[in-house]
C-alpha cells in the first residue's frame, strides 16, 4: 500500500473510530453501581418521573467510567473503555479495540494494530493508532482532529457528529428515551451485583416528540438526522437504574443500513479522575496536514 493511501485510509478510521465510540457512549447515561442511601426514589415514581430524576442526577455527576461492546453490522465490532467527563463540553479517553468487522481488517492494513486510544476534549480529540501507523506520520503517534475541520469535510452529516459530540453528555440518552413517548417499567433486575430498575423504550424516528425530553428543536433534528444518516428507523433502548438514580447500564438495538447495530455499556465510579493533558505537539500531527500530504481527502470524513 502506497504511504499516501495508508495515510489517508488511516486518520479516515481513526476519526470513524474514535467518533463511533464516543457517540455510543455518550448517547447514554452513566452510573455508580456502588452507592447506597437513596432508597427505591426511582422505583416509586412513573417512569417519565423517573427518567427526568435520572437526567438530571446524571448530568451533575460530571464524570464516570465506561466500559462495553458495539457491534455494526459486518462494518465493524468493539470493545471500548476509560473514563469520560462533561463538566465543560466533553472531555475524556477511551482505549478502543476492533475485535472484527471489515473496519478492523482495514485499519490492520493501513498499520494499526487493531486499537485506538482517543483523547477527548471540548473541540477536538486525538488518535494514537500504534506505532505500525506513526510509520506513516513521520513517525509522531497522534493525529489530531478538529470537529469544526471534520464538520468542514463531512458536510451535513459532519454538522451533525461534530453537534452530538460537542453537546453530548451521558443524559442526552435519557432524553432521547423520553423523546420516544415509549417508556416503560419492566422490574427490579441484578446488574454486576448491583440492584438495578430496568426500563425499556423504542424510538421511533418519525414519532419522536420534545414533549417529555426537554431535548429543544435543534437537538431533537440533529438526533433525528444522525439516525437516519445510519438508515435507522426504529431502536430499542434499554437502561439499568440503581438505587442513586443513576444508570448502571444501557443497550441499544436497531437495523442500519450496514446491518444490526447492537451496543451495550456499562457505567461505574462516578467523580472519577479524567486525563486532561493533550498529547505533546512534537508527537502531534494534525490529520488536515496529512490529508493535504497525501492527496484528496476522499471519504476521510
Amino acid at each position: 500500500m502506497r504511504t499516501s493511501t495508508a495515510r489517508r485510509m488511516g486518520t479516515a478510521l481513526a476519526a470513524a473510530a474514535a467518533l463511533t465510540s464516543m457517540a455510543a457512549c455518550s448517547g447514554s447515561d452513566s452510573a455508580d453501581g456502588s452507592g447506597k442511601g437513596k432508597g427505591d426514589a426511582v422505583a416509586k415514581a412513573s417512569p417519565v418521573a423517573a427518567l427526568k430524576q435520572v437526567q438530571q442526577k446524571t448530568g451533575g455527576a460530571q464524570s464516570a467510567k465506561v466500559e462495553g461492546t458495539t457491534e455494526m453490522g459486518s462494518t465493524m465490532s468493539m470493545e471500548q473503555s476509560g473514563a469520560i467527563g462533561w463538566a465543560d463540553g466533553l472531555s475524556g479517553a477511551l482505549t478502543i479495540t476492533y475485535t472484527g468487522g471489515t473496519m478492523g481488517e482495514a485499519l490492520k492494513k493501513a498499520g494499526g494494530d487493531g486499537s485506538v486510544e482517543a483523547r477527548y476534549f471540548k473541540d477536538e480529540y486525538y488518535a494514537n493508532m500504534g506505532a505500525g501507523m506513526a510509520a506513516n506520520t513521520g513517525g509522531k503517534n497522534w493525529i489530531r482532529y478538529s470537529y469544526k475541520d471534520l464538520a468542514e469535510l463531512g458536510g451535513a452529516s459532519g454538522d451533525v457528529m461534530k453537534d452530538q459530540i460537542q453537546n453530548s453528555t451521558p443524559e442526552q440518552g435519557v432524553k432521547a428515551l423520553l423523546a420516544s413517548g415509549d417508556v416503560r417499567k419492566v422490574g427490579q433486575e441484578d446488574v454486576r451485583g448491583v440492584s438495578a430498575t430496568h426500563y425499556s423504550g423504542t424510538i421511533d424516528v418519525a414519532e419522536l416528540t420534545a414533549k417529555n425530553s426537554e431535548l429543544d428543536a435543534k437537538q431533537l433534528a440533529a438526533f433525528k438526522e444522525q439516525l437516519a444518516l445510519a438508515g435507522v428507523t426504529t431502536q430499542t433502548v434499554d437502561i439499568w437504574v440503581d438505587e442513586n438514580d443513576l444508570l448502571v447500564k444501557k443497550t441499544e438495538r436497531g437495523e442500519m443500513k450496514t446491518g444490526t447495530f447492537n451496543s451495550t455499556l456499562f457505567y461505574s465510579d462516578y467523580g472519577t479522575e479524567v486525563p486532561s493533558d493533550r498529547p505533546e505537539a512534537s508527537d502531534t500531527v494534525d490529520f488536515k496536514e496529512l490529508l493535504k500530504q497525501g492527496g484528496t481527502p476522499g471519504g476521510a470524513s
